[in-house]
């Protein structure tokens, strides 16, 4: 590999592992960027990916997150420059606003090459500057799951003395677990796991529910909130979860369903209770540039770090997808870009 070269770990086709090849270092066009990676991170979104079931050009680089400094820029940029240390939106093309098809078509590691790579060659309107205070590790965790969890709350219109409940102690639910308490919120956590439930209360959630030893969970937010229920519910379920999390809430209350982890079937809900109850169920589909930067103001504003369980090289993507898979990660699994 000589100077102008440098290595992308490249899927050939569906569900083929991702191997090194050698590219040429590009040079942006007017509107682009040049970003030198140093850090991804893993969502349930790459495991989908790197397991084949996403269906984009090939072969392409995976993972939709991550974080490096500028190296060059074309010549209409005013957003970065060179040296600038910076972080991929999910979304690029999505800049503000509401949410089309055509301003989420691009996904990077879905419809365009990801963040496994030494270069990444981006849309300079689709970079947001890293808090200083964070490392690239941390940084590299934003994208899908911080962005996710701040729209979540955004579309719950969260503020002090509100209750939110999140399920789980993964990415999106730890991090929408910090941003709510940084608004005044009480958070109810759940989980399966009793010692994953206090990892979640070292970061500030109020009530714990392990949902196997208390399945209909749904009862239990209603007592904890002296039969009113919650302001939002962060469902990351889906399938089986999202009718509990709709009994859960109160009236003109909010469920933003962000996650599928329990399969992309259907789900039952009570109509009756989401119509009578004035249910709002909004979809998230993580954000906007402009969602990802106010998100990024508002950490720094709390010194928030993200929960970040696994640091793992490159080379082990495999490993890092059975992690997150078997559900042994509490937060997020970061991936070092060498």
């Amino acid at each position: 590999m000589n100077a102008s070269t440098y290595v992308a770990m490249e899927m050939a086709g569906p569900g083929v592992p991702p191997g090194p090849v050698e590219r040429v270092v590009p040079d942006p066009a007017a509107n682009e960027a040049v970003v030198r990676v140093h850090a991804s991170s893993m969502n349930f979104h790459d495991v989908v990916n790197l397991m084949g079931f996403l269906h984009g050009p090939w072969p392409r680089v995976p993972m939709s997150d991550g974080v490096g400094d500028v190296v060059s820029i074309g010549d209409q940029v005013t957003n970065v420059g060179i040296g600038d240390r910076v972080i991929g939106a999910f979304h690029p093309g999505w800049i503000d606003g509401r949410p089309t098809p055509e301003n989420k078509r691009v996904m990077p590691g879905d419809s365009r090459d990801g963040w496994l790579q030494q270069f990444q060659l981006f849309p300079a309107d689709g970079l947001i500057h890293v808090p200083a205070y964070l490392t690239d590790h941390e940084a590299a965790t934003l994208p899908c799951a911080g962005t996710t969890a701040w729209s979540a709350l955004e579309i719950g219109h969260i503020g002090a003395g509100d209750v939110v409940v999140t399920q789980g102690t993964g990415g999106v639910s730890l991090y929408a677990l910090q941003l709510a308490k940084a608004r005044g919120a009480t958070v109810i956590l759940t989980s399966s796991s009793d010692e994953k439930l206090e990892v979640g209360r070292t970061l500030g959630a109020d009530l714990l529910i392990n949902y196997c030893s208390t399945p209909d969970w749904e009862h239990e937010v209603r007592e904890l909130t002296a039969g009113r229920g919650a302001d939002l519910v962060v469902d990351l379920g889906g399938q089986d979860t999202l009718g509990r999390s709709v009994k859960a809430t109160r009236v003109d209350g909010a469920v933003a369903i962000v996650g599928v982890l329990s399969g992309f079937g259907t789900a039952s809900i009570s109509v009756s209770d989401a119509m009578m109850n004035n249910i709002h169920l909004s979809g998230i589909t993580v954000g906007s540039v402009r969602a990802h930067a106010h998100l990024c103001a508002a950490m720094e504003r709390a010194n928030i770090h993200p929960h970040i369980s696994h640091r793992l090289n490159w080379e082990d993507v495999a490993e890092a997808t059975s992690i997150m898979q078997k559900a042994q990660h509490i937060g997020k699994i970061v991936i070092d870009i060498p």
